[in-house]
């Protein structure tokens, strides 16, 4: 059976799919965080890129898109605001990492509220099944 003929409710929908982006983004966005931590810990290389602050801005940006269309249109869906409160949690610590400098608060502030949006996208998956 050919993906075309599947009946519209088995084929992945594109909000399900910015929902496994959203997921896939923070995992980027976690190992990003953790990877730069090693490196200029240990090696001391990359520091000036790696840490630049335009990385964690557009981060916060594509997660403010992926999660506002995919959990906002789910919300619309399925009627369910938890999945929206928690990413709306997540997001809030996202952008207040951005207002501290580098450091472990930055880096434990970006951590959890990364984790926090990738719940909410399961939550969104979880309550559009």
């Amino acid at each position: 059976m050919t993906p075309d003929a599947l009946p519209p409710a088995s084929r992945p929908s594109l909000r399900r799919r910015l929902d496994q982006l959203g997921i896939g983004l923070a995992g980027l966005c976690a190992l990003h965080c953790l990877l730069t931590l090693g490196i200029v810990s240990a090696l001391g290389l990359g520091g000036h890129f790696l840490m630049d602050e335009n990385i964690h801005r557009v981060g916060l940006i594509l997660a403010l898109g992926v999660a506002g269309w995919a959990i906002g249109w789910g919300m619309l869906r399925h009627g369910r605001r938890l999945p929206f409160a928690v990413a709306l949690g997540g997001l809030v610590l996202m952008g207040l990492a951005l207002l501290v400098p580098h450091g472990t608060n930055e880096f434990l502030l970006t951590l959890v509220g990364v984790a926090i949006v990738s719940a909410a996208h399961w939550l969104n998956l979880r309550a559009a099944r």
